[in-house]
């Protein structure tokens, strides 16, 4: 199957400003690909750059060099994320790449099932349909119902990732990135997460992750790509 995100010879590094503008390389010539139906892990130790691969491949971090192709799986249009103006990155984040961060970002004060109905919202599925979908994921999920109501500011951390994940698996993105999505969760959610994964594999989604868990990387990995032979802190 032809691969739905390549990465081409990508390059980052960051300057340190209030240090003198002390150059800080990251990462160098990054090259690899994902195709529909795989699950792509990221591996290496900490600091190697594996969460900076996923931002740059989001749009939150500028690149420096090289190319982030993002084939349209219908159409087979392809787009070069890393020269993309803004606005076509924010058209892609809704029609091409969905991402699940480490950490839940919302809006105070907005009930859980709203936060994870939004990405619906915003591509046109009416209110009822999306907060319905949205209270099926949470239930997956194993959220206490009691909870679906009220803003997830108060939550546990594993019940805000809980509503993280809905939100990012809510959606049927042909491009999905996972940072460490079960990282704040017990076994038997880890267990639902992994059901998720390998349901979106099936339906053709192309999924680039991080899973510093070994279990989970056993059971859902199709290849692991080692960033530690990208690392630019290492060659410096």
């Amino acid at each position: 199957m032809s691969p739905l995100l390549s990465v081409r010879g990508v390059e980052k590094s960051f300057t340190m400003h209030l240090r003198g503008s002390v150059r800080l390389p990251v990462v160098a010539n990054v090259s690899f690909h994902v195709a529909g139906g795989e699950c792509v892990v990221l591996g290496g130790a900490s600091g190697v750059g594996k969460s900076s691969i996923l931002r740059m491949i989001y749009g939150n971090y500028a690149v420096d060099a090289g190319a982030i192709l993002l084939t349209d799986p219908e159409s087979g249009q392809t787009t070069d994320l890393a020269g993309a103006d803004p606005r076509t990155v924010i058209d892609l984040r809704k029609t091409r790449i969905g991402y699940v961060s480490q950490f839940l970002r919302a809006i105070p004060r907005v009930p859980a099932i709203d936060v994870v109905a939004e990405p619906l919202l915003s591509r046109g599925v009416g209110p009822a349909d999306a907060r319905e979908r949205a209270r099926e994921l949470l239930a997956r999920l194993n959220l206490p119902e009691a909870l679906f109501e009220l803003p997830p500011a108060t939550f546990s951390g594993g019940e805000k990732q809980r509503v993280n994940i809905a939100r990012g698996f809510i959606t049927d993105h042909p491009i999905l990135l996972l940072d460490e999505p079960t990282a704040s969760l017990d076994a038997e959610n880890r267990d639902v997460v992994c059901d998720m994964i390998e349901a979106k594999m099936a339906a053709g989604t192309a999924i680039l992750g991080i899973f510093h868990d070994d279990a989970v990387r056993a059971r859902i990995a199709t290849r692991i790509v080692d960033v530690s032979a990208f690392s630019a802190r290492r060659a410096a």
